[in-house]
């Protein structure tokens, strides 16, 4: 089989999907496929092909100065073109061809691929451009849907034609991955996909555990975290659709019972919402921007809890990497997420969806902070529950299986 998994120069590139392809990569090592990694839109000044032992990586520079998720379909469309004609020219080994995309803008470039090639298509729908603006908020998405297309803000507009490009994919290929069965659920529902066409995988991430230190004092000292001071950590984008507004909020309220507690944010992205929203305890937070996987890791070992608070997640790596490094969690109970997290290994806050926006109680998601810094006990528990959760659902072992199945199934 030869399989072409296609990346994108984007932010997500840098976070989940990144993680993806990578792990994916990794779990195909030994099994005779032959992968090969298409980084649409590079940043590279030429095309180029490079080969190493394991996979081959294909660099597509941008033809013009364009955001793939900003610019008009057109312009995607013109790319996609270039793409398809390159692949006519190198693409050598037909047999087995499966293309599989992991964004959503590509409905045209998987169209285009098979009207040339013999092959099978396939995407991982990692997450949805409505999701991360209107912050999961289905019911706005609906409003919004309803509105009269002469009413509809240059804005309202871009968003639905996006939506609607984006199922045009799920339509056009010839099987979809999700992460959770939330997002089935919402693709069978809201996109009339056929149950069937769908499969859900989810992620998988290596097992670091083994060949961390255990120095866990050594380690507080380092990141400079007092003796006795409790530890809250967020790990993820600085984005609004992660709730980061709500957890200061929270953390604001937790101080008021815990005084010696620190909160640290790591990740990068626009800090100014959230350096004004922390100016009273800004001494109490740190901003790392962003870190090594193996700095992430020293947090994880030291942190007393994870928290996590987004209003939407397809499916929530940061969880995943909590519970392997055995963290207790506190976690929204929204969509993929509340999959992810169960009620073994983390404590849950509800989100509600307001008519304009989607919120999280702040004074429920700093009980259940408080919590877990007042019961080290109950925390230890689910820390170590959580970490057996890994070893079950979210290994790499596990996601190599679930692949290893699903591959076959494609090509037959």
């Amino acid at each position: 089989m030869n399989l072409y998994l296609f990346n994108d120069n984007d932010s997500a590139a840098v976070y989940g999907i990144g993680t993806y392809i990578k792990e994916l990569t990794h779990a195909l090592e030994g099994s005779g496929i032959h992968v090969h990694i298409v980084h649409l839109h590079s940043t590279r000044p030429e095309f180029e092909i490079v080969k190493t032992d394991q996979v081959e990586e294909w660099h597509i520079p941008e033809v013009r100065n364009h955001n793939t998720f900003s610019g008009s379909v057109q312009l995607i469309e013109d790319y996609c073109r270039n793409v398809i004609y390159l692949f006519r020219l190198y693409v050598k080994d037909t047999k087995d061809l499966v293309f599989h995309f992991n964004f959503n803008s590509y409905q045209s470039l998987a169209k285009g691929l098979k009207s040339v090639f013999d092959c099978k298509t396939v995407t991982t729908v990692h997450f949805s451009r409505w999701s991360l603006e209107l912050h999961g908020n289905l019911s706005l998405l609906h409003t919004l849907k309803k509105k009269p297309e002469n009413q509809r803000s240059v804005y309202e507009q871009w968003l639905l034609s996006t939506d609607e490009y984006e199922s045009l994919l799920y339509k056009e290929v010839d099987k979809v991955i999700v992460l959770s069965q939330n997002m089935k659920n919402h693709l069978c529902n809201e996109y009339q996909i056929d149950s069937d066409k769908i499969t859900v995988i989810p992620n998988g991430l290596s097992d670091t555990i083994p060949v961390l230190g255990n120095d866990r004092e050594g380690l507080r000292r380092k990141w400079r975290v007092s003796e006795g001071e409790s530890l809250l950590l967020f790990s993820g984008r600085l984005h609004t659709v992660k709730g980061l507004l709500f957890l200061i909020r929270a953390f604001r309220k937790v101080l008021e019972t815990i005084p010696d507690c620190r909160l640290i944010i790591a990740g990068s992205g626009s800090y100014e919402i959230y350096l004004h929203e922390a100016k009273d305890i800004c001494t109490k937070i740190t901003f790392t921007g962003l870190l090594t996987k193996n700095e992430l890791s020293e947090l994880y070992q030291i942190a007393d809890a994870g928290v996590i608070p987004s209003l939407y997640e397809t499916f929530g790596y940061v969880a995943v990497e909590m519970m392997m490094h055995g963290l207790p969690i506190v976690a929204a109970a929204t969509s993929g997420l509340n999959e992810v997290v169960d009620d073994t290994c983390g404590l849950k806050a509800p989100v509600t969806e307001l008519s304009g926006n989607t919120e999280i109680d702040t004074t429920v998601l700093a009980e259940k902070m408080l919590y877990l810094l007042k019961h080290p006990a109950q925390a230890e528990e689910m820390g170590q529950n959580g970490r057996k959760r890994y070893l079950k659902e979210y290994s790499l072992d596990v996601f190599r299986n679930n692949i290893l199945d699903f591959l076959p199934v494609i090509i037959s």
